[in-house]
């Protein structure tokens, strides 16, 4: 199998999810949108993963690849590819499938926990997995729930935290995918947004719990792995 990555930034990669293709022969390429770049021939992947960053899916005036990138997004769903969002990865997959994205309430960035719905509770993907430690997040803009997606997951902070669309289809707000080295860099690239707030962790509470990636590397696994199999 063939994962294609789609990434915006250098300091919010993969992770995880290399290890996790390798573990399981499969073969990762991918788009760097910060370099000079070429889209892949969308018969030649078999799933495509939408990284994080920065940027907002309305400002196609300051990243003019935003543009192409929703386009091939769009185009990889009607296709039937299984794609997967991340942060800002399932904000494009919201947009492209109608639904609105915008700045959320609050930022949520640190490790908090998410919660099932009902819909979560009893879907094949999320059934048996344990969400009771937390999770990592990095993200100020959130959307509404496309149409005809089921919402999986939800937190306190943010009520949109995971859908699922026609079982090809996983959005993601949180990073599932994040390493301790991982957020050592996320850290270093946004120290200017870890103000005080409700939900906003220092660096030093976020950088101190890096050994919950081990538990969220683990539910990346079985999320993937159910996903594949789908």
């Amino acid at each position: 199998m063939n994962i294609h990555i789609f990434q915006h930034v250098s300091f919010e990669g993969p992770g995880y999810i290399t290890n996790w293709a390798e573990d399981n022969g499969h073969t990762v390429t991918a788009t760097h949108f910060y370099e000079a770049y070429t889209l892949p021939d969308l018969n030649a992947i078999d799933w495509l993963i939408v990284m994080g960053g920065p940027m907002g899916v309305y400002q196609e005036d300051m990243y003019e690849w935003l543009a192409a990138e929703k386009a091939f997004i769009k185009k990889a769903i009607a296709a039937g590819k299984t794609v997967v969002g991340i942060c800002l990865g399932s904000q494009l997959i919201a947009e492209v499938l109608d639904a609105e994205v915008y700045p959320n309430n609050q930022k949520e960035i640190g490790w908090f926990p998410v919660r099932a719905t009902q819909e979560g509770k009893n879907h094949p993907l999320l059934k048996g997995i344990d969400l009771t430690a937390p999770v990592f997040h990095w993200h100020g803009d959130t959307f509404n729930l496309p149409p005809d997606a089921t919402l999986l997951l939800v937190s306190e902070a943010c009520k949109n935290q995971a859908f699922v669309y026609k079982d090809k289809v996983l959005g993601l707000q949180f990073h599932l995918e994040a390493t301790p080295e991982s957020l050592q860099l996320m850290v270093q690239h946004g120290l200017e947004e870890l103000v005080p707030g409700t939900y906003i962790e220092t660096a030093e509470a976020i950088l101190a719990n890096a050994n919950l990636t081990r538990n969220t590397n683990a539910i990346l696994s079985k999320l993937f792995t159910r996903l594949s199999n789908s």
